[in-house]
């Protein structure tokens, strides 16, 4: 048993990093463990996770990976990659480093967490970022560790779908991270010279020189150590390290799992497994979110050039459905090159829109499978459960399908490898063909929801304390009550800042 910490921080990911490192400047005595590599400064990490016109390292098998699976329906299991590196996902995505929306933060609010409304986190949203774009600008920032970047336009297949959209008659939306309307806009990326710029570059790397702050790398923690009701350090696989306060960043599946592994989730699924009941806490793993999504290709007219910094990315149309209750529930995503070039991994030779619906009404279920924490839980999506997400996605489709049609793009294109008119025409039929395609953002959120005392569902509070467990908070996507409505990575960088920022207030 090694010395006291005052805290300990378990996982450095998109989030870990950032309380970590917002907690050392504060003057506390930090302790981050990573179960993955530790790379110290930017140039130690491996090309393909500092290269962002690549995610190989999100393909099975990859060092980097935690290499996950997950039941999206009762027939349907794909691979779920999760960052197992300093940076976590920051380190393996495609870089897109988009907001959450007025309308997501003021429902985290309106379900009794007013401390995440809008305005309450847009100062550290602004503290976060410095925007090479447009940081002069109301609500951004230009100081901040995260870079901020976005493509510029002059290729053909990129301006074509901005076209496209206008088009349609969607507004455009220059700035992805504003209080605007949806519509069709340049994506901003962590991105900067070239480089994919992960919260382990943008926080820990500047900080290694603190007295405060240490990073230990190929850590795997097995459980919080709960002593009287009190967290009182973790255990890992060679010891106990003791520290005032835990908190768990280990990701959307890593953070739950080591809770039910600690005790702390619900009573019953936890005896079943043979684990002591610490904390009576049914919320833990349970209702979690994602964004559903599938790809229709299309195939250039002729061979293009590599877009302007060779970033498969460019645009990104956010439109409202028919009878939703929040705006820009659906994201139509043209990839400018094949998913084979992109990820190294076999699938097809032409590029694809992604449609994702980024506000869905199925809720999933992270559950254990055995009181091993060498194991990964049950992830079951349950996607497409409710007829109000099938009918929505089906509209994403032929959204897509109607922006592959129009003018701007028939001239660029020499046709769509999916689906067919005759499965377009027919609602049954179109279920069962995105049915056959269905994947996952992999996004997942909400499997420690916060919310106050009268939510039975809640896992953690709105500053982010566990239920019935003192010392103890989760630190990371886990805590959304919902995903949000555009990518998870920059909320997940504010969700760092924000909660550090409570926790030095003292609550």
């Amino acid at each position: 048993m090694g010395e006291a910490w005052d805290v300990v921080v378990v996982g450095a990911g998109t989030s870990g990093c950032v309380v970590t490192a917002r907690l050392a400047d504060a003057g506390r005595r930090v302790l981050l463990l990573e179960a993955g590599a530790d790379h110290p400064q930017p140039g130690d990490f491996p090309p393909e996770l500092r290269d962002p016109t690549t995610m190989r390292a999100a393909a099975p098998g990859h060092p980097a990976n935690w290499d996950l699976s997950a039941e999206l329906t009762d027939d349907r299991t794909v691979p779920v990659p999760r960052g197992r590196v300093v940076g976590g996902s920051s380190a393996l995505n495609a870089g897109s480093f988009i907001r959450g929306t007025r309308a997501d933060f003021d429902g985290w609010a309106a379900a009794g967490n007013d401390l995440w409304s809008y305005d309450a986190v847009l100062p550290a949203f602004r503290r976060l970022e410095a925007d090479a774009d447009l940081g002069a600008r109301p609500g951004h920032g230009t100081e901040g560790p995260m870079p901020v970047e976005r493509p510029r336009s002059g290729h053909p297949l990129a301006d074509g779908f901005a076209a496209a959209a206008d088009e349609l008659g969607f507004p455009a939306e220059p700035d992805k991270n504003a209080d605007g309307p949806p519509g069709y806009g340049p994506v901003p990326f962590n991105v900067s010279g070239g480089l994919r710029v992960n919260t382990a570059m943008a926080y820990l790397s500047p900080r290694r020189g603190l007295a405060g702050l240490t990073v230990r790398g190929g850590v795997t923690v097995r459980r919080v150590v709960v002593e009287n009701g009190r967290a009182v350090g973790v255990e890992t696989a060679d010891d106990v390290v003791r520290a005032a306060e835990v908190v768990l960043s280990a990701g959307a599946v890593g953070s739950p799992h080591l809770l039910l592994l600690s005790g702390v989730g619900p009573a019953e699924d936890l005896r079943s497994a043979g684990i002591p009941v610490v904390a009576d806490v049914p919320g833990v793993g349970a209702e979690f979110t994602d964004h559903p999504i599938v790809h229709v290709g299309y195939r250039p007219a002729r061979p293009l050039t590599p877009p302007p910094g060779r970033l498969p990315l460019h645009g990104v149309l956010h439109a409202t459905s028919e009878g939703s209750r929040v705006p820009g529930d659906l994201e139509i995503l043209p990839w400018l090159a094949p998913f084979s070039r992109i990820t190294g991994v076999p699938r097809g030779d032409d590029p694809m829109v992604a449609v994702g619906l980024q506000r869905e009404d199925s809720r999933g279920r992270l559950s254990l499978v055995a009181a091993d924490p060498s194991g990964q839980p049950r992830l079951d999506y349950r996607y497409l459960a409710e007829e109000s997400d099938r009918r929505r996605l089906r509209g994403g489709v032929r959204l897509a399908v109607d922006l592959l049609r129009t003018h701007a793009l028939t001239p660029l294109l020499a046709g769509r490898t999916g689906p067919p008119d005759d499965v377009l025409a027919q609602d049954p039929a179109l279920d069962g063909w995105i049915r056959t395609h269905l994947t996952t953002a992999i996004h997942l959120a909400g499997t420690a929801r916060m919310g106050p005392e009268t939510d039975p569902g809640a896992v953690v509070d709105q500053h982010l304390r566990v239920r019935g467990v003192v010392g103890l908070r989760v630190v990371d996507t886990s805590v959304m009550p919902q995903v949000t409505s555009r990518g998870p990575a920059a909320t997940a960088v504010m969700l760092g800042e924000r909660a550090a920022e409570l926790m030095t207030a003292g609550v």
